[in-house]
């Protein structure tokens, strides 16, 4: 029996799956149980879950994974076997067509990044299961490319990988569609289900007509991955029992009436109601983003596209805020630590050889005499007088005078955070990212930029559903406040 878990933002699919799968594991054998989602993370959030719930290992728990690592896993593949950016790059060296940048994501989506029109028409024609040509004239690209070079590109590709023993991550679900290696389950969980492609659309099915029982979870208005290949159609038309989740525990009641605005200018989906909490929630509008008081408690500040973040963490910069852009590392984690560090030394706290070449990394000879840190003990714990009289230590000054190495932009930043007050021994109380970066994420405070880019705007014109959508997922993410930047030029911004 076939089982469609159908949940609005915050109404608990994945809970109730979990639930499903602790009521399974009551009476099944562990590794009779298939738990898929979209991110490794969520599928291992899944497992781990199991795991200390009913005192099993990962050994236990095999099929809890996404469908890329399960193909991966069972067919028995390498990871030299699999394509990647070098042979990319290679390829397109051989060909005398230029390929930029090619990666797949770390989490075993399968979701592809390129710069090369060429393998985004050809990825996206895999996934969707129809032929280069006709993804070609889809209209989904912006270079200048001919359908000539597209066929000798495609066809070089396939050839390169014969030749070496490669592999891409499509290759993989259409290898283990055709194979005999599908394992027989009792029940198969596929969370975030709207996100799939019609390729793995086909392995889902594989799985659970070798399965007793299956349950789907999803929601077609969440679908923001058409572009990477999701296939919401095929979530649309999904027959079985429905099981619709109606009431939110995230969603505010004014952010609610935002949201269902929003989602009914949507044309092709299902029909849902939903209710918000009881909680009335707050809504607010500016057309800067430095009108924002991001002062205190925690926040989501997201825009359509990563460029539009840049002059957003400028402007938390100046401030002296405490934020991560999600597409970026810290710069100024390893320098913190250091800090903390050095003022734990100064307190008489003990160090490791490592910490202390931490700290003595950002120190210039007249603080600390490099060729003495040679001699620590690795496995030797030291004190800051220990260091001071043998180990080279030369200055027990506070760190923005010790540390004189570091880069002056980064000591003026920290130095007004602390003045801010930020809590620099936990994670950034500001996060910024797309709107595609934070799906299942949520916030107290959510910032909402509703500026499109000249290349979305034309997308927005031939595929209106599409944003309608994405932007449905932004509104939802905020707990408590919703806060919307609307540009003064309304006519390039999404209408909220």
């Amino acid at each position: 029996m076939k089982t469609i878990v159908l949940g609005p933002p915050g109404t608990g699919k994945t809970h109730t799956l979990l639930n499903e799968v602790d009521n399974c594991l009551k009476q099944t054998d562990p590794n009779k149980i298939g738990y898929f989602a979209f991110t490794q993370k969520a599928a291992y959030e899944a497992r781990d879950r199991a795991m200390e719930k009913f005192n099993l290992s990962e050994d236990d728990l095999p099929n809890f994974r996404t469908l890329h690592s399960l193909a991966f896993r069972r067919l028995g593949i390498k990871k030299e076997n699999v394509m990647q950016t070098k042979h990319y790059a290679d390829l397109g060296k051989k060909i005398n067509i230029r390929v930029d940048y090619n990666e797949y994501d770390d989490e075993f989506t399968g979701i592809f990044t390129t710069k090369s029109d060429y393998l985004r028409i050809i990825q996206l024609a895999k996934l969707r299961d129809i032929t280069p040509e006709q993804q070609y004239n889809l209209q989904e690209h912006t270079q200048d490319i001919s359908v000539k070079n597209l066929r000798i590109f495609a066809n070089e590709l396939e050839s390169y990988k014969k030749q070496y023993g490669l592999i891409d991550f499509n290759d993989m679900i259409t290898q283990f569609i055709k194979s005999d290696t599908c394992p027989k389950l009792d029940t198969v969980f596929i969370d975030e289900a709207q996100d799939l492609s019609r390729m793995q659309w086909n392995m889902a099915a594989v799985l659970m007509s070798n399965s007793n029982d299956s349950f789907i979870a999803g929601d077609d208005d969440q679908a923001i991955f058409r572009w990477a290949g999701a296939d919401v159609d095929s979530f649309i038309t999904q027959k079985g029992k429905f099981l619709n989740l109606t009431q939110s525990y995230r969603v505010p009641r004014v952010v609610h009436d935002v949201a269902m605005g929003i989602v009914g200018r949507i044309s092709n989906r299902l029909r849902k109601e939903w209710e918000p909490k009881t909680h009335l929630g707050m809504l607010s509008y500016y057309h800067e983003f430095h009108d924002v008081d991001l002062s205190k408690g925690e926040w989501l500040v997201l825009a359509r596209t990563k460029y539009m973040l840049k002059d957003l963490e400028d402007e938390l910069y100046k401030k002296g805020f405490y934020y991560k852009n999600k597409f970026k590392k810290g710069y100024e984690s390893d320098l913190y630590n250091a800090i903390t560090n050095w003022e734990n030394f100064r307190k008489n706290k003990e160090l490791d050889a490592e910490q202390i070449k931490e700290i003595a990394s950002y120190m210039s000879p007249k603080h600390y005499m490099r060729e003495s840190l040679q001699y620590m003990d690795k496995d030797k714990i030291y004190t800051i007088d220990e260091c001071y009289k043998s180990h080279g230590l030369m200055t027990k000054s506070v760190w923005y005078e010790a540390m004189d190495q570091a880069p002056a932009k980064s000591v003026n930043y920290i130095r007004k955070m602390r003045e801010n007050g930020e809590a620099l021994n936990k994670s950034p109380r500001i996060l910024l990212s797309t709107i595609h970066g934070v799906k299942g994420g949520e916030a107290d405070n959510v910032v909402l930029l509703t500026d499109l880019s000249l290349n979305t705007q034309k997308g927005y014109d031939r595929n209106p559903d599409d944003e309608n959508r994405l932007f449905y997922v932004g509104a939802t993410r905020a707990k408590n406040h919703l806060h919307i930047i609307r540009p003064k030029d309304i006519y390039k911004s999404f209408k909220l």
